[in-house]
């Protein structure tokens, strides 16, 4: 392809962002009593499960795996007309918060709790067959979040042990892990945790550069690791904390500069101000946003291909930003626990009762 060509597809692809984006601006309308509110950005894709999905990965507008409560992992390849349940073998009493899939037949699955309730699995031929590639020994470790650089290199994380985050490190795309050692990780605050709500307490942007979400402690903070895991850089978010229900829940970034955080409290009823933070440094520092999004958010992912449109999810609703995160505005009233887009504009939400649904604009 000549770099004209290349440069008009750019542009392209730019501009259907932009068009998704305004898209999705129409005035949100009162949820009525059924199952999906009045002028909805989501459409419900039924799964036939009550359970809760706080795992997601979207691999594209046709193909998308959830994970969740009682060992539960489903797959569509069909848009969401059918789900197939594809969870491992004897894993009813784990819960599942997160997964990362690399396309409709790989994807690795993150099961937490104390012990040995933290376990990985991972599949190669769409939820056929899965292999156990770890299992947590150690009673005072309990895993929260995995992500992936690419399809071999990729990170686990663990709460505090001995004072410290706890990192194990994959580079065969999760078939085999190992313990990273702590002496590049800053020491935790005292009752400092991540919160394992959506699976992106811990994120990864570029082949090196990765960001890990705690809340719980006295501030709630974002540690940075530019090579992989080995090193840690520590800095205070906006998002308030000082309390084991409020942090920083999720983080998203575009690149290894822009970032996006989101958080609150989780408790029903309880205030959430200033939910949304903004890092234009690679998270050395964050920013409150000016307009935050109203109440607790647990999820936050950038729209494709886009500069400055972003969405964030929690129990109450649906945010969207178009400026980069500093103004968020409710474009939906559904309950979701995260959210996740596929480079062809593929976006999914999942959540309580069962919930699985795709980023439908308004006409």
């Amino acid at each position: 392809m000549t770099s004209m060509g290349k440069t008009r597809r750019a542009v392209s692809v730019g501009l259907c962002g932009a068009a998704l984006a305004a898209a999705l601006t129409g005035p949100a309308q009162a949820a009525p009593d059924r199952t999906e509110p009045a002028g909805s950005v989501w459409e419900l894709k039924p799964t036939g499960t009550e359970v809760r999905f706080r795992g997601l990965a979207a691999v594209s507008r046709s193909t998308a795996w959830v994970a969740g409560s009682k060992g539960t992992v489903l797959r569509t390849s069909d848009g969401g007309r059918s789900w197939r349940n594809v969870s491992p073998p004897g894993a009813g009493e784990l819960e599942f918060r997160d997964i990362e899939a690399f396309d409709g037949r790989r994807a690795v699955v993150l099961a937490i709790g104390e012990g040995e309730a933290s376990r990985i699995f991972r599949t190669d031929d769409g939820g056929a067959s899965w292999t156990e590639s770890f299992r947590n020994t150690d009673p005072r470790a309990f895993y929260d979040c995995v992500t992936f650089f690419d399809s071999r290199h990729g990170l686990a994380m663990s709460d505090p042990v001995d004072g410290k985050y706890r990192i194990l490190s994959t580079g065969d795309g999760g078939r085999t892990w190992r313990e990273l050692p702590d002496t590049g990780m800053p020491a935790a605050l005292p009752g400092e945790a991540a919160f394992a709500a959506s699976g992106q307490c811990l994120v990864a942007a570029g082949p090196t550069d990765v960001w890990l979400a705690t809340g719980g402690g006295a501030t709630a903070r974002v540690l940075h690791s530019a090579d992989c895991g080995l090193n840690w850089t520590v800095a205070e978010s906006t998002i308030p904390a000082g309390d084991p229900a409020r942090g920083v829940f999720a983080l998203a970034f575009r690149d290894r500069t822009h970032g996006l955080a989101v958080g609150g409290d989780y408790r029903t009823g309880q205030p959430s101000p200033r939910a949304g933070a903004v890092s234009r440094d690679g998270g050395r520092t964050w920013r409150q946003a000016h307009t935050p999004p109203p109440a607790y958010r647990s999820g936050v992912t950038w729209l494709p291909h886009s500069r400055s449109a972003a969405l964030a999810v929690g129990p109450t609703g649906t945010d969207l930003t178009t400026d980069g995160g500093h103004t968020w505005r409710t474009v939906d009233t559904g309950s979701y626990d995260t959210v996740d887009c596929a480079a062809d504009f593929g976006c999914w939400a999942s959540g309580e009762k069962g919930r699985a649904a795709r980023l439908e604009p308004r006409p």
